[in-house]
């Protein structure tokens, strides 16, 4: 009996030393299947509830993926470690006009609020800088458009001219896609639309340069001497202009109906090669009942930071809003509510100007 007990001792102590090695065998037989049998992976990502908050905190996310081993498939987790890159510096960085400070705490270095009625400065910070503006281009580009008195019932092309190739945004429109001149405008006002501004500008009479030098000669008129055009959607960081510059074209803008309904609606429906395709606004603050908006256009590039152009009506003064080189995604309507705030506490005759 002992010794049939000493045996079975000694056969567990075996069993229990030759397992690692076995375990070891058994995961170097089953990556050598992998690599013979080939491993199919399917790009997805999950996170599992139990490691969500472990993953945030060490910068962490677990990625689910199928592979085929011998025929069958399996899901495999795998940790995989997010490193987060700096943001790249905007040209508004590099000048340092993010080292200003204001009363308001807004994160826009840039930022300037007239009154409509007769252009008296209420706020302004940095206001004369000229830089990137990103898709504010695009009202220019309407007002050049309006101007023109254009067909807008004529249908024009998507083409391989229109795709953005230096950016390469996105873009909801293919090439081939055929919409009238009015829809294009529409939705480049309102979704900020690439592809339908550098169509509009593509079929002005002389082509985009000389639709450029339209858009050019339209600030000179307005008095923008801080400004200058190289397309007609913004994706160039060679669209400059300053916040008072900006002003003076919401103010011509704001006088064409089409562009203060087109920049404003909150979402439209409208025809692409006979398909309806629905289209939303940028700005989500002209679907808040809170804000009378009667003039808006958003923009983005990195060299520009968040951009906003505004017409709103506050406490029953019509003001224009101009906010550059934002930072963070909502932080350009954030400071326009900021800046509504400290206009709603205004009192007749304590008028101050604040970061001037």
């Amino acid at each position: 009996m002992f010794k049939l007990a000493l045996g079975g001792l000694i056969s567990l102590l075996f069993a229990l030393a030759s397992s690692p090695a076995l375990a070891k065998h058994d995961a170097g037989h089953a990556a050598s299947a992998s690599k013979r049998h080939g491993v199919k992976r399917i790009k997805m990502v999950l996170r599992r509830p139990d490691l969500r908050i472990a993953a945030a905190d060490s910068r962490e996310r677990v990625v689910k993926r199928v592979i085929t081993v011998r025929g069958k498939r399996k899901v495999v987790y795998q940790r995989v470690t997010n490193v987060a890159m700096p943001a790249a510096p905007t040209v508004g960085d590099m000048a340092g006009l993010n080292l200003t400070r204001d009363p308001l705490d807004l994160k826009s270095s840039v930022a300037l609020v007239l009154d409509q009625s007769n252009a008296e400065v209420l706020f302004e910070k940095n206001s004369n800088v000229a830089l990137p503006i990103a898709s504010i281009t695009k009202m220019m580009t309407g007002l050049v458009v309006v101007e023109a008195r254009q067909d807008m019932e004529e249908v024009l092309t998507i083409t391989d001219d229109d795709v953005d190739r230096a950016k390469f945004s996105s873009s909801r429109l293919k090439v081939g896609a055929q919409l009238t001149r009015a829809n294009m405008l529409h939705i480049a006002l309102m979704s900020s639309e690439n592809r339908a501004a550098a169509a509009l500008g593509r079929n002005y009479p002389g082509g985009i340069a000389s639709f450029v030098d339209a858009m050019n000669s339209k600030a000179r008129q307005l008095g923008m001497l801080d400004t200058h055009y190289v397309d007609s959607s913004g994706l160039s960081k060679q669209n400059v202009a300053s916040a008072r510059d900006l002003a003076k074209l919401a103010m011509a803008a704001f006088h064409q109906p089409l562009l203060r309904q087109y920049s404003t609606d909150p979402k439209a429906i409208v025809e692409a090669s006979g398909h309806p395709m629905q289209f939303g606004n940028t700005n989500h603050l002209v679907a808040n009942p809170g804000w009378e908006i009667g003039l808006q256009k958003t923009g983005f590039i990195n060299e520009a930071g968040r951009c906003l152009l505004m017409q709103a009506v506050i406490e029953g003064r019509a003001v224009i809003m101009v906010f550059l080189d934002s930072k963070g995604k909502q932080s350009r309507t954030a400071d326009a509510g900021r800046m509504r705030k400290w206009l709603e506490a205004l009192r007749p005759g304590g008028l101050s100007l604040p970061g001037g």
